[in-house]
């Protein structure tokens, strides 16, 4: 069983969020994967494998943590795509059926990988007592994100407020399903980047996600309204750190970034 390490949302190696990815002919016991994410140690590792031909996919895609099988995962989806294009496994765009419904990476004639997500539905929240003590920053605005992501999306004052959270997880997995975004406007958007955001998931087993594509999925509308531009790019400030480009359009939203195969060996036990 072949399996890489690849680096996703970024265009250096050691840097963005790096994911496992496996194919396969078909899905193994969901018990192993499991024992493979944990053993693999990363947010997420991809399982998939070919589809007939015919279908509305080409290929059947899950994730894992360490700890659970998640409903949306974006780095490892680019990583997956990275993968097949990279090893001519497939070419062209390919149709990825999963918990989330189909979703299409696009490969760029510059390396990038665009994804198609479903935008994450933003509904306004009441701040709920403990998050700002919890998180070590008060809000200043809190929204639900769905089912999807599942997670409370919160804007600080500014940059520099993000970038120095060092927030209680344990205190932070009662405030929503998956985790926090913290998020705010960028500084300077003459670096590169037009928003910033940390993303943390203790109730998954992840107390900070390098980069997380899925958490653009509600950053990109939420900073496209608030800055009134069509497209943006945002970068996760974590200490790996990568940049996401976003476009929202509508129902769905577009996010590219590129990525980088590090690892790859055999699985020899399973």
């Amino acid at each position: 069983m072949r399996i890489r390490i690849v680096d996703a949302f970024t265009d250096r190696p050691f840097a963005g969020n790096p994911a496992g990815v496996l194919l396969l002919d078909a899905f193994r016991d969901d018990d192993l994967l499991q024992k493979i994410a944990l053993e693999v140690n990363h947010a997420e590792t991809a399982f998939a494998h070919p589809l007939p031909e015919g279908g509305a996919a080409d290929w059947a895609l899950r994730w894992f943590t360490p700890a659970t099988e998640v409903a949306l995962c974006g780095h490892a989806t680019l990583a997956t795509a990275h993968v097949l294009h990279t090893t001519g496994a497939h070419q062209g765009p390919v149709r990825f059926a999963t918990r989330s419904g189909v979703l299409v990476a696009t490969p760029g004639a510059d390396g990038s990988v665009t994804l198609d997500f479903p935008t994450a539905p933003l509904t306004p929240a009441e701040v709920p007592a403990g998050l700002a003590e919890a998180l070590g920053a008060e809000p200043r605005a809190v929204l639900d994100t769905g089912p999807n992501v599942g997670d409370l999306l919160v804007e600080l004052a500014d940059e520099q407020t993000v970038r120095e959270l060092t927030p209680d997880h344990r205190a932070l997995a009662a405030h929503s399903e998956r985790g926090v975004i913290a998020t705010a406007r960028a500084e300077d958007p003459a670096r590169g980047y037009d928003f910033v955001s940390r993303c943390f998931f203790p109730n998954v087993g992840i107390d900070e996600d390098p980069v997380t594509g899925s958490a653009h999925t509600a950053l990109a509308p939420y900073w496209c309204e608030r800055l009134g531009r069509p497209a943006l790019t945002g970068l996760q400030a974590s200490p790996r750190s990568g940049l996401v480009h976003v476009e929202p359009r509508g129902d769905r939203t577009l996010l590219s970034g590129r990525a980088v195969t590090v690892i790859e060996g055999d699985l020899l036990a399973w």
